[in-house]
């Protein structure tokens, strides 16, 4: 197979803009024309790998981040928006839908913003959502949804903060069972706060900072991990308030709760770091072979909070095998979601029922493989469990969620997982995004037909699915 081209127009505009370049002086840097420099942004060039290895040593460029398509996810998620009967039958086809995202970035979140708004708007009057409706903010992108869009499209990996918490972590020194101890005490002797860990802490509070006594009370029925973790997180605001802003400022949110609720978010990325630093967590992981149970015990963690560390992996120069990382409540609500795979999670409707994570409420205790492929071709390797997250005695909250960790298949062989599996001889399950963009004809778990798709009900046979597509 032919070496594939890279076109990198809009990446390559916004790095010269980001240095205050005109495109001479960026052609004089990496020692080609104006021209050539012209064509490659407006994508009628590709990049070549004299050019790319100049853009590298000019501007301290991982190569592998050029070489990457990371307009992927900004086509599946217009593909989704577009499969709406609102935009009629004159939907872009796949191509116009890559040409827009690779060259018109801004454009396609503004496409996909506009999408939104107009999706809750209709919610609104139709009466569906009373939450919505009792929202003067309705008919806009929600806090929430800026938040989870500002860690979909940065990878799940901010750079400065990972870097951050990985220095902390050299100081509290070896990992084992006396860590969240050496923490504690850091708190003390740095930041004069004296951590409690407190049984009388309201059942359904995980963590109470009283600043004006620099008294951190932790929730005693908290394991061990997730003390450590909510510690880590009360010392990012304390530690990193100064790049927090910059993050924060960067990310220009327009919901007035966007901000805080962000905040939080990097407090918590902040003390995934620190709880499992990023060199000597990608280092026990290929030596484990990522087996999930062995990385959560050497870093005295809990599944989940692994899982979700390998999600982040995208170091550059350092980059781990890209994952994505779901965790589902037993409605079927993607409540967490994180991707640096071609796998995007749905944005609008409900995730396919044949994953193999709705199954993992079944197997509780037990984690469960599945070989599936996606209407694209892409084939996965998807791993799953269940967990009761119990906080306090019988009367006790408890929260019960399903999780999925999976890589494309040409990363399985480094994972223990996959031992076993015979790949060229093996069924692989199709499953899709939603049923709503999915463009399977005979899936007998389909919930509704696909938007972009016509549908006849034949008069004289009848199957599982009361229509047929196409």
């Amino acid at each position: 197979m032919p070496p594939r081209k890279v076109f990198a127009g809009a990446r390559l505009r916004a790095l010269r803009v980001q240095h205050r370049l005109t495109q001479g002086e960026l052609a004089a840097r990496l020692d080609i024309s104006p021209s050539y420099v012209n064509q490659i942004e407006s994508n009628q060039r590709p990049l070549t790998a004299s050019v790319m290895l100049a853009l590298a040593d000019n501007f301290d460029l991982d190569l592998s981040s050029l070489a990457t398509d990371a307009s992927d996810r900004l086509v599946v998620d217009l593909r989704e928006a577009l499969a709406d009967p609102v935009f009629g039958e004159a939907v872009p086809n796949l191509q116009e839908l890559k040409s827009v995202a690779s060259n018109a970035p801004d454009m396609a979140r503004a496409v996909l913003a506009l999408y939104e708004a107009y999706r809750k708007t209709n919610e609104k009057l139709a009466g569906m959502d009373a939450a919505l409706s009792r929202d003067p903010q309705s008919g806009v992108t929600t806090a929430y949804e800026e938040v989870r869009d500002f860690f979909h499209y940065a990878d799940n990996y901010i750079d400065p903060l990972d870097r951050a918490a990985e220095a902390l972590a050299a100081e509290l020194g070896e990992f084992g069972p006396d860590r969240l101890r050496r923490l504690i005490d850091y708190c003390a002797e740095m930041h004069n706060i004296r951590v409690v860990l407190s049984a009388s802490v309201e059942r359904d509070r995980l963590v109470v900072f009283d600043r004006a006594n620099r008294d951190l009370w932790v929730n005693a029925h908290l394991e061990p991990a997730s003390q450590f973790f909510q510690i880590g997180s009360v010392l990012c605001g304390l530690e990193q308030a100064t790049l927090l802003d910059a993050l924060l400022d960067g990310a220009n949110f327009k919901a007035p709760e966007a901000r805080a609720i962000a905040r939080m978010g990097l407090a918590n990325y902040f003390a995934g770091a620190l709880h499992m630093p990023y060199g000597a967590f990608l280092k026990a992981a290929d030596a484990y072979r990522f087996d999930i149970e062995e990385l959560a015990r050497v870093f005295g963690a809990s599944l989940e909070q692994v899982a979700h560390r390998l999600s982040t992996m995208q170091r550059p120069r350092e980059k781990g095998v890209p994952f994505f990382f779901a965790r589902v409540d037993a409605a079927g609500t993607i409540t967490k979601r994180h991707s640096a795979t071609a796998l995007q999670f749905a944005r609008f409707g409900g995730a396919c029922p044949l994953w193999n994570v709705h199954r993992a409420f079944e197997a509780h205790g037990r984690i469960i493989r599945q070989l599936a492929e996606t209407p694209d071709g892409k084939q996965y390797l998807c791993l799953a469990w269940s967990y009761e997250k119990r906080v306090g005695g019988y009367r006790g909250v408890v929260r019960r969620y399903a999780y999925a960790l999976g890589c494309e298949i040409s990363h399985a062989g480094r994972l223990v997982y996959a031992d076993d599996l015979d790949m060229a001889k093996a069924g692989f399950d199709p499953i899709g995004i939603s049923c709503r963009i999915c463009e399977r004809r005979n899936c007998p778990q389909r919930a509704v037909p696909p938007l972009a798709a016509s549908i006849s009900v034949p008069a004289d046979r009848r199957s599982v699915v009361p229509y047929e597509i196409g």
